[in-house]
Formats: structure tokens, C-alpha cells, sequence
């Protein structure tokens, strides 16, 4: 074949240390936007950016050059730098890991409409649920010990 065809999203999610509901309602969707620009600069495409107080889920558009571990470090890295400078709290930071599942094309928009609404999904199941069901869903092996 002469040239390379990829169809690679990643849905990404991570929590603050602790999961500490830190990230506050009013500043909640500067911060997804920020991920989104730090997404683009890295040369991806962030599809959906959202979440509630705990934890944000990205759905990303990744090359065959990037090295998943490396935008995570960066998305990280970069936004906890945001928050302390536009929120003043210096104490906010990521949990040290995160959990990403391959979404094939044809179901990006499920993820897509999956992430819009967090708030609402939340009402009635919490981050720790919605984790382990991802877990299992994508049949990913856990020790309970180690996921929180």
C-alpha cells in the first residue's frame, strides 16, 4: 500500500488526586477547553472533552506517532499548571494514573453523547462505578486493591 489509513480514537479518562472534587462548576468548561488546546498542540484531536468534579473523560483522535502515555503526561502536566495559575489552588493535582479504551469509528458518536452528559449520568452513579463497569466492559484486567 503506498500511503498509511488510521482510524485511532482513545476514550481517556482520568481523576484529580484523591478524587477530590476540585474542579469547580465556574471554571469546569475553561478547563475542558484547555485540554483541548493542549490536545491540538500535540498534533490530536480532541472530539469530546467533559466530566463533573472528580475526573474528566477525553475522547481523542491520535496519529500512529504518538505515544499515549506522553499526551496523558502532557494533558496533565500542562492543565494542573492552568488550574494553579487561573484558580489560584495550588494544591490541585491529577491522580497518577488513568484508564483508555480503543472506541472503533462507527461508535465515536455514543462516546461523543456519553461525555456531554456527565453531570446528568452522575446524579446516579459515581465515578468509582462508572470506572470498574469500563474496566469491565473492556475486559481489562484489575486488582480492586490497586484502583483506588
Amino acid at each position: 500500500m503506498p500511503s498509511t489509513h488510521l482510524s485511532l480514537h482513545y476514550h481517556v479518562v482520568f481523576s484529580t488526586k484523591d478524587r477530590i472534587r476540585s474542579i469547580q462548576r465556574d471554571w469546569r468548561a475553561r478547563l475542558h477547553a484547555y485540554l483541548g488546546g493542549i490536545a491540538q498542540n500535540l498534533n490530536g484531536i480532541p472530539e469530546a472533552i467533559g466530566g463533573v468534579e472528580d475526573h474528566v473523560h477525553l475522547l481523542l483522535g491520535l496519529r500512529a506517532t504518538h505515544c499515549l502515555a506522553d499526551v496523558i503526561r502532557d494533558l496533565k502536566a500542562n492543565s494542573s499548571g492552568w488550574v494553579h495559575k487561573e484558580t489560584g489552588d495550588p494544591a490541585f493535582a491529577w491522580q497518577e494514573g488513568y484508564g483508555a479504551f480503543t472506541v472503533s469509528a462507527q461508535l465515536t458518536g455514543q462516546v461523543r453523547e456519553y461525555i456531554a452528559k456527565q453531570e446528568e449520568h452522575h446524579r446516579v452513579r459515581t465515578f468509582q462505578e462508572e470506572y470498574v463497569e469500563f474496566l469491565k466492559r473492556g475486559m481489562v484486567e484489575y486488582d480492586e486493591r490497586y484502583l483506588w
